[in-house]
């Protein structure tokens, strides 16, 4: 029924291949290095009732990529905003992030911020309130997930697309997306 081109944006080293992979072949990803610009994958979900395609640009973190990747924000629908709940340096990134975001895709992409790593608790540097209250300022969804057990990895990216769809239906469609017959922004092929 939909097609929505979603990204997943954050620092080098927060997992963001890792949930991507999680969510994709439902596990984890033991042998994952730094994304060199942008890898691909897509996955197939039903969202109360209607049958969505999502297309899942995944970007590198590391700084010398960031001219390449955004280049792929263009006609995105929604994204998972990524930190490691072990790396205050990588909480403290989410501002610049967010702004790429909602300038380059769209002022009303649908994000939601994603505390990964939730798993190595005890190494904590990022409070669950802290960020939790950075989601409300900006206004965005929030979820802790653990690419490495998958907790929360499907909900944050199920999450993410309810939220699309009930704006379509509401007549706020962010753009990215596409419905029956129509012609999906952004795809692969207009991406040079």
């Amino acid at each position: 029924d939909f097609l929505f081109k979603f990204l997943v944006i954050g620092s080098a080293g927060t997992g963001k291949s890792c949930l991507l992979h999680q969510f994709i072949e439902n596990k984890f990803k033991q042998d994952s290095n730094h994304t060199i610009g942008v890898e691909f994958g897509s996955r197939v979900v039903n969202v109360g009732g209607k049958t969505v395609k999502l297309q899942i640009w995944d970007t590198a973190g590391q700084e010398r990529f960031r001219s390449v990747t955004r280049s792929y924000y263009r006609g995105a629908a929604g994204a998972l905003l990524v930190y490691d709940i072990t790396s205050r340096e990588t909480y403290n990134s989410l501002a610049a992030w967010l702004t790429d975001a909602r300038t380059l895709a769209s002022p009303n992409i649908v994000v939601i911020l994603c505390g990964n790593k939730k798993d190595l608790d005890p190494e904590r540097e990022v409070t669950f309130l802290e960020a939790s209250r950075f989601a409300q300022e900006n206004e965005l969804m929030f979820l802790e997930t653990s690419a490495l057990t998958g907790e929360n990895v499907e909900e944050a990216f199920l999450k993410c697309a309810r939220t699309i769809l009930n704006k379509i239906d509401s007549g706020e469609a962010p753009t990215g997306l596409s419905g029956s017959g129509g012609q999906a922004q952004g795809s692969p092929g207009d991406q040079c």
